[in-house]
């Protein structure tokens, strides 16, 4: 086994619009700034799983469009392994539609295009690289069908899975035995556990079903309350960090691409989760979802600035 993280999913062109407020149903709200930048859940976690020192392995569809051909040319000079972005004839790449308002708030909408066209085939084709790799890294912007086959593959070859069910969709509890490292927030961990999670008790019960479930860890997440992890093993409360937001959109996927960066370098669970947490109070601070990753020096250098140690050389 090498110390390969393989990311299996998805990635947009994204298209925000940042404005004073979002607007309500019907209305127009003017003097936005635009910006167009590279997104997906698969790709920003590839993209915050690099910057923060992982080798990464992205397999995702792209369109054969100039997005598609431009988000290639993006991974290369990220240093992510692109030998597995396979590119679709005939069909646009996926795109998201993000409005960002005040203190970061965001209504988003996404095409999938070529996202969809990643199949069980595709799995089957990467089966080798699945089977050698330290972790894979899966969210849910992709086919159920590939997903759960892709799920399939790391369970036969014992590979660490992390999967972050976001955005919330539905699946059968049976999968839940297949994921080493479950990532979610408040809406995916109630969604999934059939418990309403409000507070730090209810996501503690919500915790302790999903590991009834089967996951082997459960990392749920609730922003600015900061994230709750729990295993067979320990349980802890990870404190989220005070910073100003200015757009929340990729944080999640910034968190859980560090937090795959982390564990495979020998980290223990709450000290993963300390990192990722750092990695997601930078993200915040900046416009975009791919630009607000940062990389391993600005995390290092952002923990060493907080109160109280920082263990395990920058993890």
């Amino acid at each position: 086994m090498d110390k390969n993280i393989v990311v299996i999913g998805s990635s947009n062109i994204d298209f925000i619009m940042k404005m004073p407020r979002l607007p309500a149903l019907g209305e127009t709200v003017t003097d936005a700034v635009f910006m167009q930048t590279f997104g997906g859940k698969g790709a920003n976690q590839a993209v915050g799983a690099v910057r923060a020192g992982g080798s990464v392995y992205f397999v995702n569809c792209v369109g054969d469009d100039d997005g598609g051909m431009r988000m290639l040319e993006h991974f290369r000079k990220e240093g992510i392994h692109t030998d597995f972005v396979f590119t679709e004839k005939g069909i646009a790449s996926g795109a998201a539609l993000v409005m960002i308002g005040e203190h970061g708030a965001n209504y988003l909408s996404v095409a999938p295009g070529a996202n969809y066209r990643l199949t069980p085939g595709h799995i089957d084709r990467v089966e080798e690289l699945i089977r050698n790799a330290a972790m894979a890294v899966l969210q849910f912007e992709i086919l159920p069908e590939t997903l759960k086959y892709a799920l399939d593959v790391c369970e036969r070859h014992s590979v660490r899975v992390m999967w972050n069910c976001a955005p919330a969709r539905e699946i059968e509890k049976s999968y839940l035995r297949k994921v080493t490292i479950l990532v979610v927030n408040e809406t995916e961990a109630g969604m999934l556990s059939g418990i309403p999670v409000v507070a730090r008790g209810s996501a503690e019960t919500a915790a302790q079903e999903l590991l009834r479930s089967g996951c082997g860890t459960v990392v749920i997440t609730l922003g600015a309350g900061g994230a709750y992890v729990a295993s067979r093993g320990e349980s802890d409360w990870i404190p989220a960090f005070s910073v100003d937001a200015v757009d929340t959109t990729a944080a999640g996927d910034v968190y859980c691409g560090c937090l795959a960066v982390a564990l495979v370098e020998g980290r223990t669970l709450a000290e993963s989760a300390r990192f990722a947490a750092a990695a997601a109070a930078i993200s915040v601070t900046r416009l975009g979802a791919q630009p607000s990753a940062p990389f391993r020096s600005e995390i290092d250098e952002f923990r060493s600035r907080q109160p109280g140690p920082v263990r395990g050389g920058g993890a």
